[in-house]
């Protein structure tokens, strides 16, 4: 474990942060179902919070080493930095996806920022809102910006956000199989407010 790394998860919080980003996710995956007019699924697989560099080396692929990202702040009792974050060739994939495949690459490439900047806006706002909702706390979304690059330029924040909240997510749009991150920047006194708002969720579960 780093000097910069929050003690991990328990198993009361992964397990509430799973149900919480499952809501949020079916919530994003009813939207993106009505934008694109196709069956859409949205599962998260595994939630943690890890380093900033522990995150880096998951995101980072050998043979896909660009990544393309949607970044949207938020600021209320735990502020922080949500990001959507994509290998390059899946994004196209993605893009193809939300504007329609019939449209020649040429014109897909153009419509690109455009079209993950209202996906990634729709799934960062649910997951965060219904974070916040279900925690009975009120945030703040900026909006969204697309940034492309490697994984530590990904992961660039305020030198205080030193934490990422992770989350490996899964699409299937239009029987496209997506993978992604969502990742949450955040400092030391934000994790630990969400880790006590958690807590107070989980003991209100357990009545």
């Amino acid at each position: 474990m780093t000097p910069q790394a929050s003690p991990p998860l328990t198993d009361l919080e992964r397990d509430a942060l799973a149900e919480l980003s499952n809501i949020a996710m079916a919530r994003a995956a009813n939207s993106l179902r009505q934008m694109v007019k196709h069956q859409v699924l949205l599962s998260v697989p595994s939630v943690d919070i890890l380093s900033k560099d522990d995150a880096a080396q998951i995101i980072s692929r050998p043979d896909s080493p660009s990544l393309v990202a949607v970044r949207q702040d938020f600021s209320g009792p735990f502020s922080g930095r949500a990001l959507l974050i994509f290998p390059e060739s899946n994004s196209l994939e993605l893009v193809r996806a939300v504007v329609g495949h019939e449209l020649p690459l040429e014109d897909v490439g153009s419509l690109e920022d455009e079209a993950l900047a209202e996906t990634g806006n729709i799934i960062l706002n649910s997951w965060v809102a219904t974070l916040a909702n279900l925690l009975k706390q009120g945030l703040q979304m900026s909006l969204p910006v697309v940034i492309r690059g490697d994984s530590r330029h990904m992961l660039r924040g305020e030198e205080s956000q030193t934490l990422v909240l992770f989350l490996h997510i899964r699409f299937e749009i239009s029987t496209r199989n997506i993978q992604g991150f969502v990742a949450l920047l955040m400092d030391i006194p934000s994790i630990d407010s969400l880790r006590s708002l958690l807590a107070d969720f989980i003991k209100n579960l357990t009545r």
